[in-house]
């Protein structure tokens, strides 16, 4: 049998006390680790996977009885949502909230997040109570929390341990689309650039610009992607995409990327 890392998550379910406890250890400072677990624009992009769920929305009020809503789907594209409110906000330190899950018939348990400094990062530490004698929900969260805090310690991997590197063109839907694009296709396009643009900014998107094809312009990207899922998810949240005037994607996998980071 190999041992487990020393950054790999790990939970255990104490089922006489209705407690759940996991704790990862994470290459990065606590004030970065606490953003990704309260940041509305940052969660999703990391709690979740292809092959089990993925969150799509997480909207937060963070402060003291302010409340939070998680929404995603699941592999078999099953709708679930999971409400809460903040009990206890010590950034960078700690994190209490009240959990609320529809799969969970509703009930009513508590997180606490402990994120404690160490050489190299942080180590995170999850306690979720309040599960009573439900022994079997128990159970099932702390094999839950073992791949979330998994799902947090990828988030921050090397971007080259963590994803593979596409080349990407946006086709349009005609040669001249670039020259007499209609009022609708200019603002799916200015929303296009907005949406690379933050790609960019948060690493995903490496370069990204049009063309000049002399057989009619077309745009080019390189997205790190963490997986073929992730890819077609990046694209199919393009709101070129999701405007549905005719442009598509076409994507390759990089064998090997040579770039310099900013």
């Amino acid at each position: 049998m190999t041992a487990p890392s020393k950054h790999s998550a790990r939970a255990i379910a104490d089922l006489g006390d209705g407690v759940v406890l996991a704790s990862v250890e994470i290459a990065a400072p606590p004030e970065r680790v606490f953003r990704a677990i309260t940041d509305p624009e940052e969660l999703p992009r990391w709690w979740g996977s292809a092959d089990t769920y993925r969150t799509h929305e997480w909207t937060a009020d963070v402060r003291v009885g302010g409340k939070w809503t998680s929404r995603g789907r699941g592999a078999d594209g099953k709708p679930f949502s999971v409400h809460g409110e903040f009990v206890e906000i010590d950034p960078p330190r700690k994190l209490v909230q009240t959990w609320v899950a529809e799969w969970d018939g509703n009930n009513t348990t508590k997180i606490t997040y402990r994120l404690e400094p160490i050489d190299g990062g942080t180590r995170v530490t999850v306690r979720h109570e309040g599960f009573g004698t439900r022994h079997e929900s128990c159970r099932v969260h702390a094999e839950g929390w073992e791949r979330v805090l998994g799902w947090l310690n990828g988030h921050f991997a090397a971007p080259e341990e963590q994803a593979t590197f596409y080349f990407c063109r946006l086709l349009p839907p005609r040669p001249s689309f670039a020259m007499d694009m209609s009022d609708a296709e200019k603002k799916a396009m200015t929303e296009h650039v907005a949406y690379w643009a933050k790609l960019l900014g948060d690493g995903v998107a490496i370069v990204f610009g049009p063309v000049a094809d002399p057989q009619g312009p077309w745009g080019l990207g390189v997205l790190r992607a963490r997986d073929a899922a992730h890819l077609a998810e990046l694209q199919r949240d393009d709101p070129a995409i999701r405007a549905a005037i005719g442009l598509r994607y076409e994507a390759l996998p990089m064998l090997r990327a040579v770039h310099r980071d900013a």
